[in-house]
């Protein structure tokens, strides 16, 4: 398999706590919705990629096996929003303001 982030996906990722993982996904998504405000489709798709490779490496951390769901539905709705219908009628505010709390607490906490 082929990684976008090469250094993240030999195991540096899984030394970062879930705070750090979920704030750096958001920064991606954050890329993601600029990019498809901007109508550029090119870099949107990159950015998706990242994003969802970061969140299978992620959902693939066994220290978050109790967290996997949300983990999986954060994938489920992130891919419904971008790629599908919007069936869960998910905004581009909402998940900014969900992976805002985890930045914040990053920030907090000089990760």
């Amino acid at each position: 398999m082929s990684f976008i982030h090469k250094n993240l996906a030999s195991g540096k990722w899984q030394k970062l706590s879930l705070v750090e993982q979920m704030a750096n996904i958001g920064s991606e998504v954050n890329r993601v919705i600029y990019w498809k405000k901007q109508k550029d489709k090119k870099n949107q798709n990159q950015a998706s990629g990242r994003v969802l490779e970061l969140i299978d490496l992620t959902i693939a951390d066994r220290r978050w096996k109790c967290r996997l769901s949300e983990i999986i539905r954060l994938r489920e709705i992130f891919c419904d929003l971008f790629f599908s219908n919007n069936n869960y009628n998910t905004s581009f505010e909402f998940l900014q303001e969900y992976f805002l709390f985890f930045a914040l607490l990053a920030k907090k906490n000089n990760i």
